[in-house]
């Protein structure tokens, strides 16, 4: 590969590894790096790419949070002598409530998966979708004002919650609405904290995005050219290494401030995008 075809790769890995976990749309992001300045490969190799390279992104959420997503511990346990191997129940409920919230976006996604990537992956869906509810991000959280929070960490969701949380998810099958987004903005509408649907939207993308990056791969094939190898690898390795950084920023952040100035931003590049394209015809 060219110098600048390595550049293009990186700038995509770090918008990747920012992007994922903000309410902002990852996958928008790229989508317009690569318009602006496309990757030399195939159109079906770059469908499969922008969605596998989230993996990386992810495994920092399995490194970061792996006492809070391990169900297994090893030691000493009230009631037990010496020790033991033992479940940690808390952290099995936990899961069970991701999976329940995961359901309804795994069937929208079979559903209406090739549809959206043939039909709805363009620069005015994107920009679109990234004003409008960039204004509902900012609405919800206007409408939270003098309204006391109702559960205050990921342990107090009720599988009703979790169920919700995954109803407003698929909402992100259409490109530029942000599967982060779309999950924080049905947390924030049902009175969860803002850290805890931070945190509940970390957890949900685990195995929803290990699941779609499988259905993309399975799709695409598993013979790689050299090139094609490469590029996935890279593109993995600099989103997981921004992604470290930026998770705990994120929860830092949110324990003090709301998320209208990720809806503010949304509608800007909402309306930069879709100008930007309609003056470049």
């Amino acid at each position: 590969m060219t110098a600048f075809e390595w550049f293009k790769l990186i700038l995509i890995g770090i918008v990747e590894g920012i992007t994922e976990w903000l309410p902002v749309s990852s996958t928008a992001h790229m989508l317009l790096v690569d318009a602006v300045l496309p990757l030399s490969q195939s159109e079906e190799f770059k469908n499969m790419f922008f969605v596998v390279i989230q993996l990386g992104a992810i495994l920092a959420v399995v490194v970061t949070f792996w006492k809070h997503l391990w169900p297994f511990g090893y030691g000493e346990h009230p009631g037990m002598s010496g020790k033991h191997c033992y479940l940690k129940k808390d952290i099995f409920m936990m899961w069970f409530k991701v999976v329940v919230a995961c359901v309804p976006g795994v069937i929208i996604t079979l559903l209406f998966d090739d549809y959206v990537e043939a039909h709805l992956q363009t620069p005015y869906v994107i920009g679109a979708a990234l004003a409008f509810y960039g204004l509902i991000l900012i609405l919800v959280e206007q409408s939270r004002k003098n309204k006391e929070v109702r559960v205050n960490t990921v342990d107090e969701l009720s599988f009703k919650d979790a169920f919700i949380i995954g109803l407003f998810q698929c909402l992100s099958i259409i490109p530029g609405t942000s599967r982060s987004g779309s999950t924080i903005i049905g947390s924030l509408s049902i009175g969860i904290s803002r850290t805890a649907a931070a945190e509940f939207t970390f957890f949900m993308a685990v195995p929803v995005m290990f699941g779609l990056s499988g259905i993309k791969l399975l799709k695409f094939g598993f013979h790689f050219t050299t090139i094609e190898a490469v590029t996935l690898l890279v593109g993995c390795v600099v989103a997981f290494a921004v992604s470290m950084f930026v998770l705990r920023a994120l929860l830092n952040y949110v324990k003090k401030h709301d998320y209208k100035i990720f809806g503010a931003y949304r509608i800007f590049i909402g309306i930069v995008v879709i100008l930007y394209f309609a003056l470049a015809k």
